[in-house]
């Protein structure tokens, strides 16, 4: 298997199959983001792919159950060919029961309907989403290339394709400025979707970042933590979903995982009690990169 630059994977992937699709990501502006700064981003010869899915079979033999296609947004693939690559995948590993990948709202938008029902039937069975918030100021001004209603769009399109959603909120985004309206406007986007998931991340300002810059020069009110966590508990309190919620990252300050809503007064209660610790007890807002 050949891989390019540094690969990123969500951690919930941590056992899958890395099959590296795309180079870098088409989009590549968002200002918090570090990843793939530097690189062009491209598409892969289908037969490069395929090569590297045989070279695992080598390697692995039958025995993988987990596919990820980094790098970022490979649905931004002709769809034709995304399900040449699903079918050889399910011929070399017959165990094979999900193939995942990276998908922003803007790319997901792109495909029809029809498009990803295709892909759903191929064998892509979960897209990873970072929509990071649910304010239109804030995606506006991270530069995210989406609004609310285009996650929303994206989300329930993914979601009536017969794919799991799994969908990332970035806590502190808003900074303090507009910490309640995005906190409440995630809510309501991740309400109209009713996603499979809600994966928690809290941003951390990280060097050679437009945002990071922004951040140093003072004009980026950083949440203390905690800040954050009457944030997070802010947005989990307005969520009116089926979602399992998870805070599977190192960023986050509170470690609140759980289904909704049967899960949500513990999940509050877990934050409460974090509150009544000083906030030295916490890592430093600020602390690199993670």
């Amino acid at each position: 298997m050949r891989y390019e630059g540094l690969v990123y994977r969500p951690p919930s992937e941590a056992g899958s199959l890395l099959i590296q699709c795309t180079i870098g990501c088409p989009h590549n502006r968002c200002t918090f983001c570090p990843m793939y700064k530097g690189t062009a981003f491209r598409i892969r010869p289908v037969e490069e792919i395929k090569e590297d899915l045989r070279a695992a079979r080598e390697a692995y033999g039958d025995t993988v159950e987990t596919i990820f296609l980094p790098d970022g947004n490979t649905i931004l693939m002709k769809t034709a060919q995304l399900i040449e690559i699903l079918a050889c995948a399910r011929e070399l590993f017959p165990r094979l029961k999900r193939v995942t990948s990276y998908g922003s709202a803007r790319f997901v938008n792109l495909k029809p309907p029809e498009d990803l029902r295709l892909l759903r039937e191929a064998g892509l069975t979960r897209i990873h989403s970072g929509m990071e918030s649910g304010d239109d100021v804030v995606l506006d001004r991270i530069q995210k290339g989406a609004t609310a209603a285009d996650i929303i769009a994206a989300g329930l399109k993914v979601k009536a394709a017969g794919m799991e959603l799994s969908e990332y909120v970035l806590i502190g985004i808003g900074g303090r400025g507009r910490s309640r309206e995005h906190a409440v406007a995630s809510a309501a986007v991740l309400n109209a979707i009713d996603p499979d998931f809600i994966r928690l991340r809290t941003y951390i300002p990280i060097p050679g970042t437009p945002l990071y810059e922004e951040y140093r020069r003072g004009g980026f009110g950083l949440l203390a933590p905690h800040e954050a966590l009457r944030e997070t508990a802010l947005f989990i309190e307005n969520l009116a979903v089926t979602s399992r919620l998870y805070s599977d990252h190192a960023s986050n300050f509170a470690y609140v995982n759980g289904r909704l809503p049967e899960d949500k007064a513990a999940m509050l209660a877990a934050i409460d009690e974090l509150l009544t610790l000083p906030e030295t007890s916490f890592r430093p807002p600020a602390a690199g990169s993670l």
